[in-house]
């Protein structure tokens, strides 16, 4: 019984992943994520996975309310601009808000966690506890 959750968890931490690849890679190169999104899927075995559409689904939503998602990261960011974030931190906040404002069915300790422990793998000693404080900020203004 415990394999489904898990195995939805798995699933949905390489979605995060996956958007996290191109996100970063949009926000590097300046192009709309739905542009590296469709040189990305041409890169990547077929057929697809099937948490791909998750990760379609963060692409998506990250790149319609970016300049929301940008706002309140700005204004919970304590010392520090959007564009000073590394690229990791602040395409991993924009996941972590978009599922925090717009996706119900993900609990919001979730879509910090998630963000933190991608943070311990792919960005710098202090990632984690910036993120982790940053999303707690969002969370609380979210839930207001």
């Amino acid at each position: 019984m415990a394999e489904g959750p898990r195995k939805e968890r798995l699933a949905r931490r390489k979605a995060r992943k996956r958007a996290l690849d191109v996100l970063f890679e949009a926000d590097l190169r300046d192009l709309p994520p739905s542009q590296v999104l469709l040189t990305y899927l041409d890169r990547i075995a077929k057929p697809h996975p099937e948490h791909l559409e998750y990760s379609k689904t963060l692409i998506d939503g990250v790149a319609k309310h970016l300049d929301r998602i940008d706002e309140l990261i700005a204004s919970y960011a304590e010392g520090w601009t959007i564009d000073r974030m590394p690229a990791v931190d602040r395409n991993l906040a924009r996941i972590a808000v978009y599922e925090l404002l717009f996706e119900p069915d993900v609990d919001d300790p979730v879509a910090i966690t998630e963000a933190v422990e991608l943070a311990k793998e792919m960005s710098t000693d202090d990632s984690p506890r910036f993120l982790n404080g940053l999303l707690d900020r969002i969370a609380a203004f979210a839930t207001r």
